[in-house]
């Protein structure tokens, strides 16, 4: 254990010394107690005894010592307070250079006092009561062992200087806010990939990138070297679809038209903002393998110029691959071609990385670039606090229509354990479709409701009559003033999506869009086959297979699986259930932020 000592000049304190000793021999009051100093080191003292203490704390603890086990990250709250009825001038310092792969500094947060600085902290004894500042002091270790870093406190009677030992390090400020890529760079946990003189890999398997942008949870991808863009892609699924019936080709398939629908029934069409956000030109590598690694647009790759893409083969190994944080427990498609048939790669829910026919449905994980201008305001980049940015950080949302809110945004509607919904769309004008953010619980357990008689859903087919009776009645689910913001009446569509044909199907007769399927009316239903937010989200809480309300074919209902691939089933099996309905237009917010954490609350406008 290393000593924690109150640094400070020697030649100063001495000089000091001797000025208070003799004021105080002049005036009579000499109490030769009053400072007791050892020498310890050159340029250096420990003060024993005297006016001038202090006392350290972290976590509640009187300690000095940071212990952080092998590749993990500690925050700690660190107490300095000054007990003394005069002004002491005081800084934390480390001691010694870190190991390599470790990082330490201090984080601003609501609350905290001002932190250090090369100058140091003046505490002063106000009335009866000490002053202290208070510290988020964060530990990053990525190294294979568990380590243990001492804090000193350096203290200073000289008000305008402080010194500290010549080996001592002032904890330095853990950057929160800047561009995207100058966060991502700071922060020690994300192990940045050099290898690619192109794009700069974020890899780990639990890096600080999660960035909430326009109501999803993302992952930092990558960032390009040469224009500082930074790639995103969503944390989960956010849909299931065929990538394309015939074709590996990116370009005009399935994929590419879900990705880039700028309607309300695409995902681009529900981003907000993509203008000011993201690079619409973006351009994406669909190259086919060639030794390992796709060819470059220069070597006569494949590239095609979107908005929303796909991360590709390449991509995914070089951020670590399934021992990476891209590898989420479930099936999704990879932007990559396997050969010249219709083949596709994607990544099962083991990480690992296959390839099977277009046609297949699995899981749709969107990819934009960020642009190199958007700044980070708010977040440590951790899963329960991520990064926010600027222009998407809304507060006092108060008193605001729901229908102005955007896809994905979570919503406290419900009771008990069912009290939690997400925004999908506004496909009705003035309307907000919402669904269920867990599958719905009765006393505890996971409910479970056969489909019906038929392939066709309706207010009186058996999940439609669970729906639309005991869902709305009786109180497990819902109170009375929820029930009274729904819609009363809302169109479902009923299109048959079968095996590589259009999710396009499950709402219109044609891919052209320009009729509508079969449909029927009912106060609350499902989502449909490729839908927004008809996916797995949040693997810890859905891992169930759970009812759509299109069908497959004249005898089987399609599903979304636990695994995050689409299938299909028996109309007379069960699955569980996961309530879509429309709130009205009147509906505001009277609190909360749209995250899953801070989710909106409601209420009915006058």
């Amino acid at each position: 254990m290393k000593k924690i000592l109150l640094e400070t000049s020697f030649s100063k304190i001495y000089m000091i010394i001797m000025v208070i000793i003799t004021l105080l021999i002049l005036g009579g009051y000499f109490s030769y107690a009053m400072f007791t100093v050892t020498k310890e080191k050159e340029n250096a003292i420990s003060i024993v005894t005297g006016n001038l203490t202090y006392k350290l704390l972290v976590d509640d603890k009187e300690t000095n010592t940071l212990t952080v086990p092998s590749n993990s990250r500690k925050d700690f709250i660190v107490t300095l307070s000054n007990p003394n009825n005069r002004v002491g001038r005081f800084n934390f310092y480390y001691e010694g250079s870190l190991p390599e792969g470790v990082d330490i500094g201090y984080i601003e947060k609501e609350g905290v006092n001002t932190p250090p600085s090369s100058t140091g902290i003046n505490l002063e004894k106000v009335d009866t009561t000490g002053s202290s500042n208070t510290y988020i002091v964060r530990v990053s270790n990525t190294t294979e062992s568990e380590i243990s870093i001492e804090l000193g406190v350096s203290v200073g009677l000289d008000y305008n200087d402080l010194d500290l030992p010549s080996d001592g390090h002032l904890l330095r400020k853990i950057t929160s806010t800047g561009t995207v890529k100058e966060v991502i760079e700071d922060d020690i946990m994300n192990r940045l990939n050099y290898d690619d003189s192109e794009q700069t890999f974020v890899t780990g398997s639990n890096p600080n990138n999660y960035i909430w942008y326009s109501g999803k949870l993302w992952r930092a991808v990558s960032i390009d070297t040469s224009d500082n863009f930074v790639k995103l892609v969503t944390q989960w699924n956010i849909s299931t679809i065929s990538y394309d019936n015939n074709s590996t080709n990116f370009e005009d398939s399935y994929m590419e038209s879900w990705l880039n629908d700028t309607t309300v029934d695409g995902f681009l069409g529900n981003l907000r903002s993509p203008e000011k956000f993201i690079k619409l030109d973006s351009k994406w590598n669909a190259s086919m393998v060639s030794d390992g690694k796709l060819p470059s647009e220069e070597e006569g790759g494949t590239i095609v110029e979107d908005a929303v893409g796909l991360l590709n083969l390449y991509e995914y190994t070089m951020s670590g691959s399934s021992e990476s944080y891209l590898n989420n427990g479930l099936y999704w498609w990879l932007l990559t071609p396997y050969n010249n048939a219709i083949n596709n790669f994607f990544v099962l829910n083991t990480g690992q990385v296959n390839s099977l026919s277009v046609t297949n449905n699995y899981g749709v994980r969107p990819s934009i670039n960020l642009k190199s201008e958007i700044k980070v305001e708010s977040g440590e980049g951790t899963v329960d606090n991520p990064y926010r940015l600027e222009g998407d950080n809304d507060s006092n949302l108060s008193g605001t229509l729901l229908n102005t809110r955007y896809s994905g945004e979570y919503i406290n509607f419900g009771t008990g354990e069912n009290n939690l919904y997400r925004i999908v769309s506004h496909e009705t004008k003035g309307l907000t479709k919402i669904v269920s953010a867990k599958t719905l619980k009765e006393n505890g357990t996971i409910k479970t409701v056969t489909f019906g008689d038929s392939v066709f859903y309706s207010s009186t087919n058996t999940i439609g009559s669970f729906l639309n009776g005991e869902y709305l009645t009786d109180g497990e689910y819902l109170t009375s003033e929820l029930v009274n913001m729904i819609e009363d009446n809302t169109t479902w569509y009923l299109g048959t999506v079968g095996s590589g044909v259009s999710y396009r199907l499950a709402k219109y007769k044609d891919v052209s869009m320009s009729e509508y399927a079969t449909n029927t009316n009912a106060k609350v239903g499902l989502l449909r086959f490729g839908e927004l937010m008809a996916g797995q989200f949040d693997r810890s809480e859905n891992n169930v297979n759970y009812w759509t309300l299109t069908p497959y074919s004249t005898s089987h209902v399609r599903y979304v699986g636990s695994n995050g691939a689409a299938s299909f089933n028996y109309p007379d099996r069960a699955n569980n259930v996961y309530p879509a309905l429309n709130l009205k237009s009147n509906v505001i917010i009277t609190g909360g932020d749209g995250t899953k954490n801070n989710p909106f609350t409601l209420d009915l406008a006058p």
